[in-house]
């Protein structure tokens, strides 16, 4: 894909998601997420009902009188978009998994940047590939997708203990993560824990129809698209067909369970399908802030 056809794509990317935008936040863009951060406005003395932990020692002790520190919530957020450029990011049927991560991290930009928000990203295979910090205005979430069109590297693994560590140790300020993978990685539930109590982390799992289903094409050839093994399947046996399903249900399961656990977000959207009316819902249960 030469420069004049991302441009062109990013283009159509840019005017479709717009729409989405508006419709997915419905208004309520700001009470939606939790990444605001807060700042020291002044000291004041205390008034009943003030929360305790807020009280300025050093100013008690010398008035003899009991104070507390103000903060305003800072009205700026910063949004960060974890994506994954392993292979099996670029399977699936009728639209593969990357396509689906550039619709949903064009919708999400953009309603950041019309918000006068910042947007960067970590893009990540087996390790950190590049990172883009946060930044302000349309340019902003042009660089991004403009990553993201590029064609894939092959045989590449995920490994998102790399990222997590890598948004932890990077951003000092609270954010809002948005995670965009299949999350078929080794363990990184530590990683996870620690990024979810310093950010905002919500996960998208990002699903393709052949990762639960089998083609029925009798004895096939099936070799992981992130390794080099090789390995033949009777995709016709309903023992193997269910079994192929079963487990990639466990995984989700599993995988649903470790965000929730950590204090994320999680939720699972198909490539190919209508992923916008899950996306409202999502943002919708949400608790207003």
């Amino acid at each position: 894909m030469n420069i004049a056809d991302i441009l062109k794509k990013i283009r159509t990317i840019e005017l479709r998601s717009k729409g989405f935008s508006s419709q997915v936040f419905s208004g309520a863009y700001k009470t939606r997420f939790k990444g605001r951060g807060m700042s020291f406005s002044e000291v004041r003395q205390y008034q009943y009902g003030d929360d305790i932990r807020n009280i300025d020692w050093n100013v008690t002790a010398r008035t003899n009188e009991p104070h507390v520190k103000v903060f305003d919530e800072e009205r700026e957020l910063s949004f960060m978009f974890l994506i994954d450029l392993s292979s099996s990011s670029y399977i699936g049927l009728k639209q593969h998994k990357m396509h689906l991560a550039i619709e949903i991290a064009a919708t999400l930009a953009f309603s950041a940047v019309a918000n006068n928000d910042k947007v960067g990203a970590v893009f990540f295979s087996d390790k950190v590939m590049q990172y883009l910090p946060p930044q302000k205005g349309k340019s902003a979430v042009l660089k991004i997708l403009s990553k993201m069109l590029q064609p894939p590297t092959p045989n590449q693994q995920t490994e998102l203990k790399a990222p997590f560590k890598y948004l932890s140790n990077i951003l000092k300020r609270r954010c809002t993560a948005f995670v965009l993978s299949d999350f078929m990685s080794n363990d990184y539930s530590k990683a996870l824990k620690l990024a979810a109590k310093k950010h905002d982390v919500v996960g998208i799992q990002l699903v393709s129809q052949t990762d639960y289903e089998l083609p029925k094409l009798g004895l096939m050839p099936f070799r992981s698209s992130e390794s080099a093994g090789l390995k033949w399947l009777d995709a016709d046996s309903k023992v193997v067909r269910n079994t192929y399903r079963q487990q990639f249900e466990a995984a989700q399961k599993t995988t649903q369970k470790l965000f929730l656990n950590s204090g994320a977000e999680f939720i699972s959207l198909q490539s190919g399908q209508a992923y916008l009316p899950a996306l409202i819902q999502f943002f919708k249960n949400r608790p207003m802030l």
